[in-house]
């Protein structure tokens, strides 16, 4: 059998085909549901301008992601974490 052309060992090195996926947190953790008043834990999935991280940047899994949605905006409804990048501090 021949080897693959170059051009796509190439594409598969710049898209990362060697890195490790990001595992969920809270699927590691075997939480029941994701609190909305555990601001410390919440507040790592907020970026600095107060929006909620995309899961290609956290790594949590989809089930959890809408979770965690539904978590933050419940922590700001309830003025635990802000919806201004001056009010996170």
């Amino acid at each position: 059998m021949a080897e693959a052309p170059k051009r796509f060992k190439k594409r598969d090195d710049k898209f990362g085909a060697g890195r490790r996926r990001r595992v969920c947190s809270f699927c590691s953790d075997k939480q029941g549901y994701i609190d909305y008043k555990e601001v410390n834990r919440l507040r790592r999935y907020v970026s600095d301008q107060a929006k909620i991280e995309p899961r290609r940047k956290t790594g949590t899994c989809a089930q959890h992601q809408r979770e965690l949605t539904i978590a933050l905006k419940r922590a700001r409804q309830m003025a635990l974490i802000g919806y201004a990048p001056q009010h996170l501090r």
